[in-house]
């Protein structure tokens, strides 16, 4: 089976651009109410992920008074605590299963690190619990 049976295109995800200020990310989160972005380039290139989390602590580490200055740091100064590592659209199934099992999400990227979207945890769980039931003649596997 190919990755891309699971993925959510990045048409209906909301990312982040790298150049954007702490400022723009902060307003990004509270508008979409996410609490895991990917920052990608301005080619689209995946750079890595960013949670409230991380956003949170670098706040409290960096206290400013006034939210206007979080216009001029840019979002890559925010160190991230948690690695989201990206999976090349090409890679085997049993590549994504073991970083869905490290990760909520796995970004993925075309040949040339381009983003193209994430895979979730849990749309690849709810692929195998279909599987299962199916296999189990449609029987309840929460009995």
């Amino acid at each position: 089976m190919n990755i891309l049976f699971f993925l959510t295109p990045k048409s209906k995800i909301k990312s982040i651009v790298s150049n954007m200020s702490i400022r723009q990310v902060l307003e990004i989160f509270e508008h979409y109410r996410y609490t895991v972005l990917p920052i990608i380039d301005e080619n689209g290139c995946y750079i890595k992920t960013i949670n409230e989390g991380d956003l949170l602590y670098y706040v409290k580490n960096n206290l400013k008074f006034n939210v206007n200055e979080y216009n001029n740091i840019n979002v890559l100064e925010v160190p991230t605590y948690r690695s989201y590592t990206a999976i090349n659209v090409l890679e085997p199934m049993d590549a994504l299963i073991n970083m869905a099992m490290e990760q909520n999400f796995v970004p993925v990227v075309d040949d040339k690190g381009v983003f193209i979207g994430i895979i979730t945890r849990k749309s690849i769980l709810s692929y195998l619990r279909s599987r299962v039931q199916d296999a189990l003649g449609h029987v309840n596997i929460e009995e």
